[in-house]
């Protein structure tokens, strides 16, 4: 069930239904970012949306995994897409394909997800929008 959880999570959630994210998280939900916690369905939204909002034609692909070890789940991921603009300190040119990976560790109670750690390449993020 929790494989099966977390492919919803990053194969329709993170893909662009981001709605989707009141029916995977708990009320409780806490998300790690490095340097940032988000707190509940909300702000995942709200973060979901931030992330987004640079790129078109965006694609989350599961590179590996779910793995699963009791309440937990990780995989390695990869997304994609569409520079449009609007980053600070990104010299890239509109319409520039990028992506870059990353792995997530999630925990679930009851059916829903309560806790998230990532960790992401934005090196090659930054390198691809010419931020470096």
């Amino acid at each position: 069930m929790i494989a099966e959880l977390y492919e919803r999570w990053l194969l329709e959630m993170w893909a662009g239904d981001f709605d989707l994210a009141r029916e995977l998280v708990a009320p409780e939900f806490t998300g790690h970012w490095p340097g940032r916690d988000v707190h509940g369905a909300e702000e995942l939204i709200d973060m979901l949306r931030q992330g987004h909002a640079p790129f078109d034609d965006v694609t989350v692909t599961l590179d590996v995994g779910p793995i699963v070890d009791g309440d937990r789940v990780a995989a390695r991921w990869t997304f994609g897409g569409r520079y449009k603009g609007g980053m600070p300190g990104a010299t890239a040119a509109e319409g520039t394909e990028v992506s870059f990976s990353g792995h997530d560790v999630l925990r679930a109670e009851n059916g829903r997800f309560t806790e998230y750690w990532v960790i992401s390449d934005t090196q090659s993020l930054a390198r691809a929008l010419g931020m470096e």
